[in-house]
């Protein structure tokens, strides 16, 4: 863990981290991102983890990152996942359910193809 005694440590162990990620997705990372914040947890994003990791682990897909994030400000959509792949634009989905995230996982992870009817237009 780098020492960071100023402002300008902070900054330069941000963008460090900043540019660590863009290569990651750049080489065709996908990375799954949960909103998990009050809002999110009371509307059952906590399942929605859940469902996304076990479906990992119960089909062998690899090359995923699963994050955690806080408020993403669309509290009426909650849960939301959003999924970037790759270079590609981040993908954000609303009301998400258990069989949802699966179908993100299994259509739009595996097979390419984004789940019009449930992605949020930012």
């Amino acid at each position: 863990m780098p020492i960071i005694k100023n402002l300008e440590d902070l900054k330069r162990v941000r963008e460090e981290a900043h540019e660590n990620r863009k290569r990651e997705t750049a080489a065709g990372q996908i990375e799954l991102i949960v909103g998990l914040s009050t809002c999110g947890i009371a509307a059952g994003a906590r399942d929605i983890l859940k469902a996304i990791l076990e479906d990992i682990q119960n089909n062998n897909r690899v090359r995923i990152v699963v994050r955690q994030t806080g408020c993403i400000g669309l509290c009426e959509k909650e849960p939301i996942v959003q999924v970037v792949v790759g270079d590609q634009p981040k993908v954000t989905y609303g009301k998400v359910t258990p069989e949802i995230a699966r179908r993100i996982l299994a259509d739009h992870v595996a097979g390419g193809k984004v789940l019009q009817n449930h992605v949020i237009n930012l």
